[in-house]
């Protein structure tokens, strides 16, 4: 795996902003839920992730500058009077050397052959990858929810509150580094919704609408995630005609200020309890329509 910055696509002396917006340029590319099904692009998507968790933050950016994929045991080689790995030692061309597998000596052996080399993840004795089954309603997925999981420790059973974006779809993964030695993450499922039907960052639904309002034109009262909102019904519209209604959709789990589309289906519906004059009005309609055939 490449280094953090070349993760990126950034240099070594990047500010917040530019690993901010490096990060979502290329979170937009690889999003699992962008590439559903695709490994390639879910495995890239975590590489990307980690490396902006770690250059995002000061104090991890400074260990990782120092010591490269052995920022993680940084306070073990400072306690050591800071004798450790370099990670951007000069190699005969004055670029940062590629350290292999063996490029650390007998630091392997210290720490029990866990440390692997420049380019693979340190891992710890007890670091634990935990996955975490959470359900959550479509409302949640659309304001963003909190949660209280188990995460599974040596000897006890921990329980932390988390937080799930807005945004999330059935398959999305929520990554939470815990501490050093606990990575969680959560794989969400969406539960059906009584009213909506979800495509994507899209919503669908439908509006039961008066004959006469189809024919004639009108408005009816529409409930979206947000409230109710009066939708204009243009004459002529047909059965399951698609209204659309902008940025009542969805919101987009990596720029959740964007917001997918409502539509809505017109449902024409009869009218019932009809009065003597008003049928008398129907067949004078009925008749009408007869002389045009």
């Amino acid at each position: 795996m490449a280094n953090y910055y070349q993760l990126l696509g950034i240099s070594k002396g990047a500010d917040e902003k530019q690993i901010r917006q490096a990060f979502r340029r290329l979170a937009r590319k690889y999003h699992p839920d962008l590439n559903p099904g695709d490994k390639e692009a879910e495995e890239k998507f975590k590489e990307i992730n980690e490396a902006h968790e770690v250059l995002s933050d000061p104090d991890k950016r400074r260990k990782y500058d120092r010591y490269g994929d052995q920022w993680r045991n940084a306070d073990v080689f400072e306690n050591r009077g800071g004798r450790g790995p370099s990670a951007w030692g000069s190699g005969p061309s004055g670029r940062a050397a590629d350290f292999g597998p063996g490029s650390f000596g007998d630091l392997g052996d210290l720490f029990g052959g866990t440390l692997g080399g420049f380019g693979r993840r340190a891992r710890t004795a007890t670091a634990s990858h935990v996955d975490v089954a959470v359900s959550v309603s479509l409302e949640e997925a659309f304001a963003g929810a909190m949660r209280l999981v188990r995460v599974p420790t040596v000897g006890e059973e921990r329980r932390i509150e988390v937080t799930i974006p807005p945004g999330v779809d059935t398959g999305s993964t929520v990554h939470i580094g815990v501490d050093k030695e606990t990575q969680l993450f959560l794989k969400i499922t969406v539960t059906p919704h009584p009213r909506f039907t979800r495509k994507g960052n899209d919503l669908f639904t439908e509006a039961d609408v008066p004959f006469e309002d189809v024919i004639l034109g009108g408005e009816v009262e529409v409930q979206t995630m947000r409230s109710k909102v009066r939708l204009t019904i243009p004459p002529d519209s047909g059965s399951g005609q698609n209204i659309r209604l902008s940025g009542q959709g969805m919101p987009k789990l990596i720029s959740p200020d964007e917001h997918g589309d409502l539509y809505v289906a017109v449902r024409p519906t009869l009218p019932e309890g009809l009065t003597d004059e008003e049928r008398e009005l129907i067949d004078k309609f009925r008749a009408l329509r007869s002389g045009k055939r």
